[in-house]
C-alpha cells in the first residue's frame, strides 16, 4: 500500500518525538484519522468534546510537560474553536502546533460547505508560522518548520491540510529547483547577553540597598540560581502568577503572588525597594511596579521582543535566565545589610498569619479561602495544580503554598475561563503518573469542564496515578466580575447577568461513574479534600461557597485585610447592608494609589 499524505504527517510527528494529539474528529481532517487507522493510534488520539476543549489539554500539556502540545481539527467551524485555545497559548509562550483540515483544492473559492479562509483566521493567533500544504513534496518543510519555530519562539503555529491532499500518494522533495529539503535535528541553544552589559547589571545590583527580585515562568529552570542571587543581595522574591511554581513558597523571603491577586508583601516589596532584578517575566501591569524613578532596575529575559517595555529598565540582558544569573552571580557584592532581608520575611511570616486568620472565619456557607486553606497542607509533594480563572485564581495565588517539585499553572494572560479542567487533562497526559488538582468556579465549570468530565472518565485507565481531583467552588455567582462591578463601577451586583444556577456537579460526575461529593458544611471541607485524594479515579469535590467573601486586594492596609473580611463574614445585618450598597465605600479605600495620598 502506498503511503498518503496523511500518513506521512503522523509519522514525522513521531519522529518529532509527539506521543499524543488532542482532537475533536470531523470530515475535513477524515484523511488523518484513517491514516491514524493505519498507524495503530500513533500518536495517540485523545478525543476532546470540544476543540477549544483540544487546544486548552494542548496548551496544558505543553506547560507541564516542556513538550510540543499537539491538537487537529476540522475545516470552518472546527479551526474557528481551536482559536481561544491558541490565544491562550500565545499570550503565556507555550509552543502548540495546530493541524486544520481545509476544503479540497478544487473546492476552494467557491463558497463551498465549512470554507474559511483559514490564513486569515489563523494570521494573528499563529503569526510566527502559519502554511497551507498544497502539493505533498512541501509537506516535510512545512511540518518541521512549524514544530521548530513552535519550539523556538515558544509560541502556537498551524499546518493548514486540505482534505484532498492528505489522501494524495506521498513524494519526498527530490534534488530539484524550487524544492525545499528538510530536517528534523532542533539542536539545544543557549542565549547569553554581552560581558559588559553583565558587569554594567552587577555594578546597579551591587548599589542597591533594598533589592526586590521579580521572577516568571522564565526562571523556572534556574531555581538554584535565583535561591543564590536573592540570598547574595539580601533580596525578597516576588513571583507572578506564571512563575508561581518557578521557586518554593517556603523559603522565607518569597513574598508570593503579584498584582491585583497578589500578597501584601509582594506590594510592599515594590513599594519600598530601590533596585529591581526582574528574571524571565513579562508580568505587564506597571501599577504594581515601583514608582518610575524610585527603583534602579536589571531585566533578564530569553525574548528580545520583550524586554524593556514594562519598566524603565537600566540593562536589559537578553540570554536564558539559568545561564545568564550562572555568569552574574560571581560578579556581585557578598556583604550585605540584613534589615531589608528581616523586614520583607517578617512581611511574609505575618501575611501568612493575617490568611491563616482569613481562612478561619465563618461565612454561609462555606469561606471559599477556607476551601483552599484546607487543601494546601493535605497537596502531594509532586501535585500539579491548575486554576481556572475567576475569584478561585485569587485563592490559588494567595493559600497555595508551593513545594519543590510541584508544578502549577493558569491561564495568566489572557485569563481566559474554562482553562482549569481540560489543562489538568493535558497535564494527566504529560504525567500519567502524578496527581492532579484543578481548582475551578462553577461558572467555568458550566462554561466547560462539566463536558470535559466525560473526556477524564473515557482515558482514567490510561493514567499510573488515578487521581485527578477537581475542586468546584460552587457560590451561584460569576464572582470575580462581581466584585470588579463593585469596585470599579461601584454598583450591586447585576443578578441577570450574575446569578447562575445550582448544578448539581457531584451528581452529575457520579452519573459518569466517578467520584462526586457535595460538601455543604465548613465541618466536611478536609474531609471532602481527603475523599477526593484518596479516589481511585477523577473525583469531583463540590464545595457551597460563600460569594460575599471578597478577594481584597494586596494595597490595602494590614487592618484593613483583617478588619473587612470581619466586617463582611460576621454574617449580621452590617454585611447585608454592606453586600446591597455594592461594598463601594470599602473597596473603593484600596484602588492603587490611595493609601500613598493620605
Amino acid at each position: 500500500m502506498s503511503t498518503k499524505v496523511a500518513d506521512h504527517v503522523l509519522q514525522r510527528l513521531r519522529e518529532w518525538g509527539v506521543t499524543v494529539v488532542f482532537s475533536y474528529p470531523g470530515d475535513g481532517i477524515n484523511g488523518l484519522l484513517a491514516a491514524w487507522g493505519r498507524a495503530e493510534n500513533q500518536p495517540r488520539f485523545v478525543q476532546s468534546r470540544h476543540e477549544e476543549m483540544a487546544a486548552f489539554e494542548a496548551v496544558g500539556y505543553a506547560k507541564f510537560s516542556g513538550r510540543l502540545g499537539v491538537c487537529a481539527a476540522t475545516s470552518g467551524p472546527g479551526a474557528i474553536h481551536l482559536l481561544n485555545g491558541l490565544y491562550d497559548a500565545k499570550l503565556d509562550h507555550v509552543p502548540v502546533l495546530a493541524i486544520v483540515g481545509q476544503t479540497a483544492r478544487t473546492a476552494m473559492g467557491g463558497s463551498y460547505q465549512q470554507e474559511v479562509d483559514l490564513h486569515t483566521l489563523f494570521k494573528d493567533v499563529a503569526s510566527d508560522f502559519v502554511e497551507t500544504v498544497t502539493v505533498p513534496e512541501q509537506l516535510p518543510n512545512v511540518l518541521d518548520r512549524a514544530i521548530r519555530t513552535a519550539y523556538a519562539r515558544r509560541a502556537p503555529t498551524a499546518v493548514i491540510i486540505p482534505g484532498d491532499v492528505q489522501e494524495l500518494d506521498y513524494s519526498a522533495p527530490t534534488h530539484d529547483f524550487k524544492m525545499v529539503p528538510s530536517s528534523l535535528d532542533r539542536s539545544a541553544w543557549t542565549a547569553l547577553p554581552s560581558q559588559e552589559s553583565l558587569e554594567r547589571a552587577a555594578e546597579l545590583l551591587n548599589s542597591g540597598d533594598r533589592v526586590a527580585v521579580l521572577i516568571g515562568q522564565g526562571a523556572r529552570g534556574a531555581r538554584a540560581e535565583v535561591e543564590r542571587i536573592a540570598g547574595l543581595l539580601g533580596a525578597g522574591v516576588a513571583k507572578a502568577l506564571l512563575g508561581k511554581d518557578a521557586l518554593s513558597d517556603e523559603l522565607p523571603y518569597v513574598t508570593g503572588a503579584i498584582g491585583l491577586l497578589g500578597t501584601r508583601p509582594s506590594y510592599e516589596l515594590m513599594r519600598d525597594c530601590d533596585t529591581l532584578l526582574t528574571i524571565g517575566s513579562s508580568f505587564p501591569y506597571s501599577q504594581f511596579l515601583p514608582d518610575y524613578g524610585k527603583a534602579r532596575a536589571v531585566q533578564i529575559d530569553i525574548d528580545p521582543h520583550m524586554v524593556g517595555m514594562r519598566y524603565p529598565y537600566e540593562v536589559n540582558l537578553v540570554g536564558d535566565a539559568r545561564a545568564t544569573l550562572q555568569r552574574l552571580i560571581p560578579m556581585l557584592d557578598k556583604d550585605r545589610d540584613r534589615e531589608w532581608y528581616d523586614t520583607v520575611c517578617a512581611n511574609v511570616a505575618r501575611w501568612r498569619e493575617v490568611m491563616g486568620r482569613r481562612a478561619e472565619l465563618s461565612a454561609d456557607p462555606i469561606n471559599p479561602e477556607y476551601v483552599t486553606h484546607v487543601l494546601d497542607p493535605l497537596l502531594p509533594g509532586n501535585a500539579i495544580i491548575t486554576s481556572d480563572s475567576g475569584s478561585a485564581a485569587n485563592w490559588y495565588a494567595r493559600h497555595l503554598t508551593m513545594r519543590n517539585g510541584m508544578r502549577g499553572s493558569l491561564s495568566g494572560t489572557l485569563a481566559t475561563m474554562g482553562c482549569g479542567v481540560p489543562y489538568a487533562i493535558g497535564a494527566k497526559f504529560a504525567h500519567p503518573d502524578r496527581p492532579v488538582i484543578a481548582l475551578v468556579g462553577d461558572g467555568a465549570m458550566q462554561m466547560n469542564g462539566m463536558a470535559e468530565l466525560i473526556t477524564a472518565a473515557k482515558y482514567q485507565d490510561r493514567w499510573e496515578d488515578p487521581r485527578l481531583v477537581v475542586g468546584i467552588l460552587n457560590n451561584h455567582d460569576l464572582n470575580q466580575v462581581t466584585w470588579e462591578m463593585r469596585a470599579m463601577e461601584g454598583s450591586p451586583s447585576f443578578l441577570p447577568s450574575q446569578e447562575i444556577p445550582d448544578v448539581q456537579y457531584a451528581a452529575f460526575a457520579r452519573s459518569l461513574g466517578l467520584t462526586g461529593i457535595r460538601v455543604e458544611k465548613p465541618g466536611d471541607v478536609e474531609s471532602g479534600w481527603r475523599a477526593g485524594l484518596d479516589a481511585d479515579g477523577p473525583a469531583v469535590i463540590e464545595f457551597l461557597t460563600d460569594p460575599a467573601v471578597p478577594p481584597v486586594p494586596p494595597h490595602a492596609t494590614w487592618e484593613q485585610m483583617e478588619s473587612t473580611a470581619a466586617a463582611v463574614l460576621k454574617g449580621d445585618a452590617d454585611r447585608g447592608a454592606m453586600v446591597r450598597q455594592g461594598l463601594k465605600a470599602k473597596v473603593q479605600e484600596f484602588l492603587p494609589g490611595r493609601e500613598k495620598k493620605r
